[in-house]
């Protein structure tokens, strides 16, 4: 394959600003990050007191020292709803991918320290996209639980629709995909089936409750007085109804009570899947990736810069390079993974859509997963596309991105509007995963097109009235400029994330570790078999 010949002045005044920009907003996330971090820690010591471990303390417990963990969707929630300061991006929920016993699983923590661990909207939407992780890509699935349950203040907006977690779990059980739940702490009501409609449970000993109804509840109910362990607690459900599997002795017993049932679990990584061991990594230094995006988004820049500091040897076997110049396709190995690419260098053309459509089906004979490097405006508009067929070539490129079945994996680089989201795999075309640099935007337009069209709309309509004031201009004016501020407020980087439209925002310099871990991801859950049955394991 031919290398990529790198044309970026690393100390030319333009670069030294995309970079400086780009820094500043790797930080920014960086800095929310720890804020929700330090938060949750400044409560931790009476929580210690009581024999509880913090929730990253037991996340530090489950997992194997010093293998990868890659934590997913750190922001989601992020200024949604009730979280007014921003502590609780994450959604009370610590999840990613990791290695517990030399087994890759999906992790999930309840951080009962953030929010008191209670489930919000976009909360409940990142623990189903974790199940939806976990089914594609036929991980287990660990939970430590100890949540506080549904915000009862936002249930009247989710409620309708939220046994879909629990229609999840069933479906990960009976495609032979295991679960297993450590409860730290009460688990009530609803929150009671999330550890039960689990293959494994383990409780821990006079510190973990289970029950449909506690005594308050009880007793209003039925006047019945009971107490927490005869409702609920580990021994009785151990010695008594047989609902738990394993008892706990305290915290750090049941993160090794895990651990165990994960290792005998027979699930190690499948052999025949590529380790990535025998590859040479690009010639060009991965912190020049924060330099490449312009601080202006109309500033043009060629995706081919991407490539050379993520493929391995920074060599690109391109596809028909001659046929169009806006849409790029072509192979690389990222880690010794083979790898489509479709990256953007203009706004898509019929000939770039109809070259991207034609290379993805080629992708689909030979298998071969693909990456999509997102920074279009969309498809090319007037006269000359239409004749051209833009809309056909369109659909067919559409087409072929969403019936394609090997996995798909997209990176948000820039910018990603209209008809071009969806032709680049945006997440409503369901790739394996989708990662956003910072500073990009999502959007169904540009905000200043957004707020153009509705001043043309809105003068038409003045037009038609007949007389025309200053204070009607000015009302149109003002309206232009809510519309402009609107949507730049719900399309950048950090909104997008905070509803769950990506599953983190990841530092430019990390794109070649973080597609390649979950490319081979995708490769050992394909290469996997499952036993599956009709109705998942029941517990009996």
């Amino acid at each position: 394959m031919a290398v990529i010949d790198s044309q970026l002045d690393t100390q030319s005044d333009s670069y030294l600003t995309n970079f400086r920009v780009m820094s500043e907003a790797v930080n920014e996330i960086r800095d929310i990050e720890q804020r929700v971090i330090d938060a949750a820690q400044a409560k931790a010591p009476r929580y210690i007191k009581r024999g509880l471990i913090p929730p990253r303390e037991r996340l530090g417990l489950l997992l194997d020292a010093g293998a990868p963990f890659l934590e997913l969707s750190t922001l989601c929630s992020y200024k949604q709803a009730e979280d007014t300061d921003g502590t609780g991006a994450g959604g009370s929920y610590i999840a990613g991918i990791g290695y517990i016993s030399g087994v890759r699983c999906v992790v999930a923590v309840d951080d009962y320290l953030t929010k008191g661990g209670s489930i919000g909207p976009y909360g409940g939407k990142k623990r189903q996209r974790m199940m939806d992780i976990a089914m594609e890509n036929k991980l287990p699935m660990v939970n430590l639980s100890q949540s506080g349950g549904g915000n009862l203040k936002l249930a009247g907006d989710t409620f309708g629709e939220s046994g879909a977690m629990f229609a999840k779990q069933c479906r990960l059980s009976a495609m032979g995909i295991p679960q297993i739940t450590v409860v730290h702490g009460s688990a009530t009501a609803g929150g009671a089936y999330q550890p039960t409609l689990s293959d494994y449970l383990i409780m821990v000993r006079r510190q973990s409750t289970m029950y449909l109804a506690g005594p308050p509840l009880l007793k209003a109910a039925t006047g019945e007085i009971a107490t927490d362990e005869e409702l609920g607690g580990a021994e009785m459900h151990s010695e008594v109804a047989g609902t738990n599997d394993y008892l706990a002795e305290n915290d750090a017993d049941g993160i090794r009570l895990a651990r165990e049932v994960t290792q005998k679990l027979g699930w190690k990584a499948d052999s025949t899947v590529h380790s990535g061991s025998d590859f040479q990594p690009p010639i060009y230094p991965r912190e020049q990736l924060r330099g490449i995006v312009p601080e202006d988004p109309k500033t043009p820049f060629d995706m081919r810069e991407v490539i050379a500091r993520i493929a391995d040897a920074s060599e690109f076997l391109e596809f028909k390079r001659e046929f169009d110049q806006g849409t790029l396709c072509g192979h690389i190995t990222l880690e010794g993974h083979t790898c489509g690419v479709i990256g953007n260098n203009s706004p898509i053309t019929a000939r770039g859509a109809a070259k991207a459509a034609q290379f993805i089906q080629l992708c689909e004979q030979s298998g071969t997963p693909l990456l999509f490097l997102t920074n279009t405006t969309g498809f090319l508009v007037g006269t000359e596309a239409e004749q051209a067929g833009i809309i056909k070539h369109g659909a067919k490129f559409i087409q072929a991105v969403t019936n394609c079945t090997v996995p798909k994996i997209t990176l948000i680089v820039s910018g990603s509007y209209g008809a071009g989201n969806y032709a680049m795999a945006g997440r409503g075309m369901g790739p394996r995963f989708l990662f956003a640099w910072p500073r990009s935007v999502v959007s169904v337009m540009g905000p200043a097109q957004a707020g153009s069209v509705m001043r043309q709309v809105a003068e038409a309509k003045l037009a038609r009235s007949g007389e025309v004031t200053d204070k009607m201009r000015a009302s149109v004016d003002a309206m232009e400029k809510e519309t402009v501020e609107a949507m730049e407020a719900r399309s950048n980087a950090l909104a997008n994330t905070a509803r769950g439209w990506d599953d983190g925002i990841i530092d430019p310099a990390d794109t070649r570790a973080v597609v390649a871990f979950v490319l081979s991801v995708c490769r050992e859950g394909d290469a996997r078999d499952v036993n599956t049955n009709t109705f998942g394991v029941g517990r009996l």
